[in-house]
């Protein structure tokens, strides 16, 4: 069992789903506990998971590999797509923080009463999803997971969500469902263009199935094709990461070779399909501006939604940034710098400016997220160690932040179903608690000294700033944000919290009580791990630090 760790960590919620799924409608109770001893499991999984990874090990960890489909096409040569997972000091941290969400969100989940059945099956199947999203190390294997988890969102968003939801769900559903065509394209003339080396010499002989590869016979493998050696129906084509990432795998004359020297409208096709999957991906960060499906989301998602959905989800699309775009496309990728950093600042400043005018509480929250994820956008383009790992950093921390903050915004929600930041006043008076927590989530956020937020905030820029193809004027600029961010969570604060208690309607004033201990028992653990990561930012880059090293150095 011990073996096959990641692969229980996807499949956990996937047999929970089925579980809840088998249960009698009229069981409404059980559920909940399917669903809580699920990701009570996972927990358990990924305590183990964590005791096996080396944290100062670069390179791939526990990894899984099975021959998933093999099929021979003739002419084109043999389809080969594999059931490969593993996890290394980029994608370990996103996993854990993952977890810590997904528990997080289902627990806010408990007062859900409609429909609790097919609620609980669709947020364990979106569990599964972005496990696997993380985990996944064959892009047809992370296509699937990625597009599998669309279904479960448009859903839980839609039937569970406030009055204009279905409008919200299918907004979301296109956005991210053009992103994933763009995707689809790409991924397609990846593999058209790559070949797997190891596969193709045992096709050819020079491997027999049970032998393990050598170095040699990979660049064996690749001068044959080079020199024309091979025919094309002995090459077998890959969606391996680790093959696409090599140019080496690129066939000859192919569409995504880098010398086929192939055009689209004077546009080299490379680049082409860098720029499809960066939009791909940038739909899910969001970057400006493929983000105005995240404020309709996020206002109309149940609370439990909107802290997976800017807890969890967002960051496949940053980390999707990483791995794939940069992995399979560093070249083009350092030639594109400064307009990735451009919509990267115009991402902070703008997400800032708009999170300024909002009188919504959770539109606030919403675009402060588009301002914060635009750190981690020009934290990857800069290209340097301090970049990626601060881009990183970025992610975990708005994480566990923005779990908090709409959580926070849940709170007053759920008693007088009022998001409106100017019908509150002076509710330090009747909600100490939770005037104390708030206090701690917009400091935070804001990027206040001591709290994960100006750990991610400082890598990235200092990344940006240290960037060889980057103007100095980018990450100048998108210091903006910053202020910005202490503008916004200031005034809200200022204008909700402080003064004499006053709610618009006098007569459900009385439903604005003060934390109750399962909403303590949500927020504080958020607190502590904000502080914590503020305090001790080694915890994390001594995960990310060898593997982001070394991921820098074979792309150069």
């Amino acid at each position: 069992m011990i073996d096959h760790i990641l692969t229980l960590l996807i499949a956990i919620p996937f047999l929970g789903a089925i579980a809840v799924a088998a249960f009698p409608d009229n069981q409404t109770g059980t559920p909940r506990l399917i669903a809580l001893v699920t990701l009570s499991l996972e927990i358990l999984a990924t305590v183990a998971m964590f005791a096996l990874f080396v944290q100062d090990q670069p390179g791939f960890q526990l990894s899984e590999k099975v021959d998933w489909i093999t099929l021979p096409i003739g002419s084109l040569g043999i389809v080969s797509i594999d059931y490969a997972i593993a996890v290394d000091g980029i994608s370990f941290p996103l996993i854990l923080l993952a977890v810590v969400v997904l528990f997080v969100g289902l627990i806010s989940s408990w007062n859900i009463q409609k429909r609790t059945k097919a609620y609980f099956s669709l947020y364990l199947l979106l569990t599964g999803s972005i496990i696997g999203c993380f985990l996944a190390q064959d892009f047809f294997l992370f296509y699937l997971f990625f597009e599998f988890m669309l279904l479960p969102m448009y859903f839980l968003i839609g039937l569970w969500g406030g009055p204009r939801r279905e409008y919200a769900a299918l907004k979301f559903f296109i956005y991210t469902f053009f992103g994933s065509l763009l995707i689809l394209i790409a991924m397609i003339a990846l593999y058209l263009s790559a070949i797997d080396p190891v596969e193709t010499a045992r096709a050819i002989g020079l491997l027999q199935l049970e032998d393990l590869p050598a170095q040699d016979i990979i660049l064996q493998v690749q001068q044959w094709m080079a020199d024309g050696r091979i025919a094309p129906e002995q090459l077998v084509h890959t969606f391996r990461f680790e093959y696409l990432a090599d140019t080496g795998n690129y066939i000859p004359g192919s569409l995504l070779n880098a010398l086929s020297g192939f055009y689209i409208l004077d546009i080299p096709v490379r680049l082409l399909a860098f720029w499809f999957l960066f939009i791909g991906f940038a739909v899910k960060l969001p970057v400006v501006p493929v983000h105005t499906w995240l404020p309709d989301a996020h206002v109309e998602a149940p609370t439990p939604l909107s802290v997976v959905l800017a807890g969890i989800l967002l960051k496949i699309g940053g980390y999707g940034f990483i791995r794939i775009v940069d992995g399979f496309f560093p070249f083009e990728a350092q030639y594109s710098t400064v307009p990735l950093a451009i919509l990267g600042m115009i991402s902070i400043v703008y997400g800032g400016f708009n999170a300024l005018g909002q009188s919504d509480l959770k539109k606030m929250i919403a675009y402060s997220s588009v301002s914060h994820m635009g750190f981690v956008l020009l934290g990857i383009a800069a290209f340097t160690a301090e970049g990626i790992n601060g881009a990183i950093y970025q992610m975990v921390s708005h994480g566990v932040l923005s779990a908090m903050l709409f959580l926070l915004a849940g709170v007053v929600y759920d008693r007088t179903h009022d998001r409106m930041i100017n019908h509150y006043r002076g509710l330090i008076t009747v909600m100490p608690r939770y005037t104390i927590l708030t206090g701690i989530a917009f400091f935070a956020s804001l990027g206040l000294p001591g709290f994960s937020g100006f750990v991610g905030e400082l890598f990235t820029l200092m990344g940006a700033f240290q960037s060889d193809n980057m103007h100095v004027l980018i990450p100048a600029l998108s210091t903006l944000g910053i202020v910005l961010a202490a503008a916004y969570f200031l005034w809200t604060y200022q204008r909700m919290f402080f003064g004499s208690f006053w709610y618009k309607d006098e007569s459900q004033s009385h439903l604005l009580t003060d934390l109750n201990t399962r909403e303590i028992s949500l927020l504080l653990p958020l607190a502590f791990l904000a502080l914590l990561l503020g305090i001790l930012p080694g915890l994390l880059f001594d995960i990310t630090g060898p593997t982001v090293e070394a991921w820098i150095e074979g792309l150069k």
